[in-house]
């Protein structure tokens, strides 16, 4: 016998359901947290999600991230000068509002609260930033061979530096959440990419 179909929109659900992650954690979530946000009953939650709050997280690291990367993917792509989006990317940081400042970094976040609670959501998030970290490496690596870019630091560690400034910010932000607390200490740690 067919179970019932679904009656709502998976990737809408888990869009709301991800919002909640963000602004509370994966611990701190309640399922019933989750079905409120998600506007589902128990019943279509656990069918649709039979591994319950653990899948629903995974599923929204999937969606986060797959969404914000794909956006700087693509940014970087239809810039005449890649490295430059990628400046651009951090420096629009700054302007964020407060209460994004608050949130951090989703997968920075996840890397921190799950270090020794669940290795395998801790990994999922630590090879979603290493994807960030390569498309930086890769767009250096470009730039300093066309001159874009003159300095003679290896590739690699600029782009692990981008990627401890991305890491370091998720937290800096929260302690100063304002334009004027960010954009200069953005620009000082830009400098070395010159």
């Amino acid at each position: 016998m067919a179970g019932r179909s679904r009656i709502f929109d998976e990737q809408r659900v888990i869009q709301l359901a991800t919002a909640v992650f963000w602004e509370k954690g994966y611990e701190a979530t309640s399922t019933d947290d989750l079905q409120a946000a998600m506007g589902i009953g128990k019943g279509s939650f656990y069918n649709a999600f039979p591994g319950g709050k653990r899948e629903v997280f995974e599923k929204a690291l999937d969606h986060f991230n797959t969404a914000a990367f794909e956006q700087l993917q693509q940014q970087v792509a239809v810039s005449k000068k890649p490295v430059y989006a990628i400046l651009e990317f951090f420096r629009n940081i700054a302007s964020d509002n407060r209460h994004t400042h608050m949130k951090g970094c989703l997968m920075g976040n996840t890397i921190a609260e799950l270090s020794n609670v669940d290795k395998g959501l801790e990994q999922k998030a630590a090879r979603r930033l290493q994807q960030m970290e390569a498309l930086f490496r890769e767009v250096i690596t470009a730039a300093q061979l066309n001159g874009d870019l003159t300095t003679k630091a290896p590739a690699d560690l600029l782009a692990r530096h981008l990627l401890n400034l991305w890491n370091g910010l998720g937290i800096t932000r929260r302690m100063y959440p304002t334009q004027a607390g960010l954009a200069s200490l953005i620009e000082m740690n830009l400098a070395v990419i010159s």
